[in-house]
């Protein structure tokens, strides 16, 4: 899987040289390969799954070792989006020695990052599954990850929701106070020539204002399932459906049981734990 056309819009690199200055600091070195590790040394080293995981960024991996040494062979041993269990080998490396212990850090923190977020987004895919109701991401990322962090949720199996702020109107409680209410704010995105509508509801009483407005999609926030499965029956397929919202693995199966279309879930990029994933450098 290439990472140029999973990633549309990414630059991988000016990340891996942002990444790797980052670590080199002013001066470029890695003090620690200079003095320990002869020049000429070369190493062949096996990137592997501590636990279960869902795999993403080995492309990235990739780029971070050749950027340092572009002669380095590097084979992905699995692909991007796959399961795997504890143990499993991900990536193999061999090349320069001081170069690939240089940028070993910056491609374990990349796919550790990644691997968890696809890790954690597929087990909220998993625990909706045969109900009909499709997992999105939200804007919740990381500042200057947002497309490296969207990838991974598709890796695990989500659908991305609006990539920022130009992609579609996401009407929101703040906005509505501005605007004045919630069938304005609607009316002013339509006359504006916004295609893509999506309103925040909180309160039944404000679906048909929304709709009657224009809305295109609809975001039911914090609602309990007995009241979502209300709105739904309200909606009536006039919109897609979204519930978003304090969602957790354990409550998220009787969100997707009301028969909304889509549940919007922040956790998976927000608090998503890093994958234990390391790389054990071996003589050649």
């Amino acid at each position: 899987m290439s990472a140029d056309s999973e990633i549309a819009g990414f630059d991988i690199g000016a990340f891996v040289s942002a990444t790797l200055a980052e670590d080199l600091g002013p001066d470029g070195r890695d003090v620690t390969s200079e003095s320990v590790i002869p020049a000429d040394a070369r190493f062949t080293g096996v990137m592997d799954a501590r636990h279960t995981i869902v795999v993403a960024g080995l492309p990235i991996a990739a780029a971070f070792f050749r950027a340092l040494d572009p002669g380095c062979e590097v084979e992905p041993l699995v692909e991007e989006g796959a399961h795997i269990g504890a143990g499993t080998d991900i990536l193999r490396v061999s090349g320069k020695a001081r170069a690939l212990l240089t940028a070993e850090r910056s491609a374990l923190n990349t796919v550790q990052h990644l691997s968890g977020i696809a890790s954690l987004t597929r087990q909220y895919v998993a625990a909706i599954a045969g109900t009909g109701a499709v997992l999105l991401d939200t804007r919740k990322t990381i500042p200057g990850l947002r497309l490296l962090e969207k990838y991974a949720t598709r890796m695990g199996g989500a659908q991305n929701h609006r990539m920022g702020l130009w992609d579609a109107a996401m009407i929101k409680d703040n906005h509505v106070a501005v605007a004045g209410d919630i069938g304005e704010a609607v009316r002013r995105a339509v006359a504006a020539g916004v295609t893509r509508i999506i309103v925040e509801v909180d309160r039944i009483d404000q679906i048909e204002p929304a709709l009657a407005g224009g809305a295109t999609h609809l975001l039911l926030d914090n609602m309990p399932p007995p009241i979502l499965r209300g709105a739904v029956t309200l909606v009536g397929g006039r919109v897609p459906c979204e519930a978003s919202g304090g969602l957790t693995l354990e409550t998220i199966r009787a969100i997707a049981d009301t028969g909304v279309d889509f549940i919007s879930v922040g956790r998976i990029t927000q608090s998503a734990p890093a994958a234990d994933i390391g790389l054990d450098f071996l003589a050649a």
